[in-house]
């Protein structure tokens, strides 16, 4: 049934912009006209800076490896609406006319930041589009925004001193993040990042840190000796004679991004994505701070 197109509908679909840009598709709804994404060749996956965080952009999620287990959640959901196409329109995209039996051409609009849309068959008697999970996840990984947490340090910036551990650590939230669910008729996507790590680049030349999970929060109330972290690092110099007089330091977080969809599909978007906080760190020499004695 949905076979007998499957293999010219692939390349109907990596051509179909152009068509769309020169076309009149006045007899579509007015958000229905179809946004045609890049063709799969082009692949690969980017991440760009938006308000709060970090929001990806892909062209391809095929073959992008074993599906990582889901964390279940994705408690929202975002449906893409379908469109039938009238004869016209179908032979102006060159496809074929009637459509195979049982089926509708229709033309696919779907929410979220990342481009997607194209034509579809859809079953009449279900109304289940040919629309795999894969084409949904473009829209989900697009949806998922990964957040630039914040970092707290102790002593707190300005205030560190030759020999003694500058700790880091993540406050708050540390877990996965979901981005709504996709959904085209039964077929559905979803997007996951999961913070694993933290990386302190220390700004002085010397190797980072690296610890996993989000570090352990000082408490200020406790003596140094009477709590411990895995997550910290000692100067051996001031940052005196620095640009600023300051170390520029940060703190790394890597996230492991996954999606998972219908019929078992999924699979790994991006393993250790590091998403950046910059710190400036005054480290003065233990005998400057000595006084009065």
């Amino acid at each position: 049934m949905l076979s007998v197109n499957r293999a010219r509908l692939c390349v109907t679909i990596a051509v179909l912009l152009a068509a769309a840009l020169a076309f009149s598709l006045t007899a579509f709804p007015a958000r229905a006209a179809p946004a045609i994404p890049p063709s799969p060749a082009s692949g690969g996956c980017h991440y760009q800076q938006v308000n709060g965080g970090y929001q990806w952009v892909c062209t391809d999620t095929s073959g992008t490896g074993g599906q990582p287990g889901s964390r279940g959640g994705g408690g929202s959901k975002s449906a893409c609406t379908l469109a039938p196409l009238s004869q016209r329109q179908a032979a102006y995209l060159g496809l074929q006319w009637p459509p195979p039996k049982g089926h509708t051409w229709d033309a696919i609009t779907c929410p979220g930041g990342a481009p997607f849309g194209g034509v579809t068959l859809v079953n009449d008697a279900t109304g289940a589009p040919a629309v795999t999970p894969q084409q949904l996840s473009l829209i989900a990984i697009g949806d998922l925004i990964i957040p630039q947490l914040r970092v707290e340090t102790a002593p707190p910036s300005g205030h560190g001193l030759v020999g003694l551990p500058e700790w880091f650590w993540i406050p708050g939230r540390w877990g996965p993040v979901d981005s709504p669910t996709i959904t085209a008729g039964p077929v559905w996507a979803r997007a996951t990042a999961r913070p694993v790590k933290i990386i302190f680049n220390p700004g002085d030349g010397q190797p980072g840190r690296v610890c996993r999970g989000p570090g352990t929060a000082y408490q200020p109330t406790l003596p140094l000796g009477a709590q411990h972290t895995n997550c910290s690092f000692r100067y051996d110099q001031p940052s005196v004679g620095q640009p600023g007089n300051v170390y520029a330091a940060s703190v790394t977080v890597l996230w492991n991004v996954w999606w998972v969809g219908s019929g078992g599909a999924g699979g790994t978007v991006a393993a250790g994505r590091p998403v950046s906080t910059p710190l400036s760190l005054s480290v003065a020499a233990g005998e400057a701070l000595v006084t009065g004695r």
